[in-house]
């Protein structure tokens, strides 16, 4: 059991492969980090919900927000943004909010402090993004983000700060460190999320554009001389692909930087570096395959098969029990 019954079924029905990872984490943060994607994943259903008035949204987000802010909190109905649900996973999610709500007065008051911090920090990013793009329709017009630094932002209020969480629930209950250490392994877990976030954004452009989103940041378009738009049409793939490749770069850096924080972890905590090495070098794969296909293309969406990422599991747990093989693994796959 991760959380509980009801909180373990509703996370493996949301996410299959984030689940994977969980059941490979050490016991002693498993339930802290499963519950912190609960609760972010009801505010990623909200944020998402498919509805003409960012209004509902924000007050539905705003709501969440103090519910899980404070002890001893009720939650507003959520039924009508549940009905909007095409996926039932979701639909369900939102009419049990109470389950991962309950779920966070068993955790500790040290660890519920770090859960909720990382938590409003998403919540933030997830309310700017409304109040930037509106509500994830269909829609004729797209809107960009200005600038790297808007992007950067993006990254770290959506997935950098999960990896601060991460690292405060290692250091909390798994690795000692001095805090130097300490330091550059908070800056480093801050880069880990920042390319899983990345990844995400330089793979689903086409779907993030026709819900009116583009990440792709507005001065990059312009020196290409490009406009959101043009990004709905396969044939402005050579005019991006320069762009695309740089952002690629950029998360590449940041991937680099989460093979460094790996290798920071104690060898003995074999658990521990299997969780992380696992969307690491999925990640990496996912690289090296947008970087051959033309990513505004919707009909050829990367991804890794399920079958190869039941291989790399398997590569982790053996790397893990040999003299230099999680640096090797690591490393073969960069």
């Amino acid at each position: 059991m991760l959380i509980g019954t009801e909180a373990d079924q509703l996370l493996e029905n949301t996410s299959r492969s984030f689940f994977l990872t969980l059941k490979v984490l050490p016991r002693s943060i498993r339930k802290q980090v499963g519950l912190l994607y609960l609760l972010a994943r009801v505010a990623d259903t909200i944020a998402d919900s498919k509805t003409g008035r960012v209004e509902d949204l924000l007050e539905a987000l705003e709501a969440w927000d103090k519910a899980t802010s404070q002890d001893d909190m009720e939650m507003n109905d959520l039924s009508a943004l549940a009905d909007l649900q095409l996926d039932p996973a979701e639909e369900t999610l939102l009419r049990s909010v109470d389950v991962p709500l309950s779920a966070l007065s068993t955790i500790s008051e040290n660890d519920r402090i770090h859960i909720r911090r990382c938590l409003g920090i998403i919540i933030g990013g997830q309310t700017l993004d409304l109040k930037r793009f509106g509500p994830a329709n269909d829609s004729r017009s797209i809107s960009s983000l200005n600038s790297d630094d808007e992007l950067d932002d993006y990254a770290y209020r959506v997935a950098g700060c999960v990896g601060e969480f991460w690292t405060s629930m290692t250091l909390a209950h798994l690795v000692s460190a001095d805090g130097p250490t300490s330091e550059q392994m908070f800056e480093l877990g801050v880069r880990f999320g920042k390319a899983l976030q990345m990844i995400n954004i330089l793979r689903d452009i086409p779907e993030d554009l026709r819900f009116g989103r583009c990440y792709i940041p507005k001065t990059r378009l312009e020196d290409a001389g490009l406009d959101p738009e043009n990004l709905t049409d396969p044939k402005y793939y050579e005019k991006f692909r320069i762009i695309h490749h740089e952002l690629l770069d950029i998360t590449q850096g940041h991937l680099n930087a989460a093979t460094r924080y790996i290798l920071m972890l104690p060898s003995n905590q074999r658990r521990l570096r299997i969780a992380c090495m696992l969307p690491v070098i999925i990640g990496q794969q996912t690289v090296d395959m947008l970087r051959v296909n033309n990513v505004l293309d919707d009909k050829t969406r990367v991804k890794v098969p399920r079958k190869e990422i039941k291989r790399i599991m398997r590569q982790c747990v053996i790397a893990t029990l040999l003299p230099g093989g999680t640096r090797r693994l690591l490393m073969r796959n960069r």
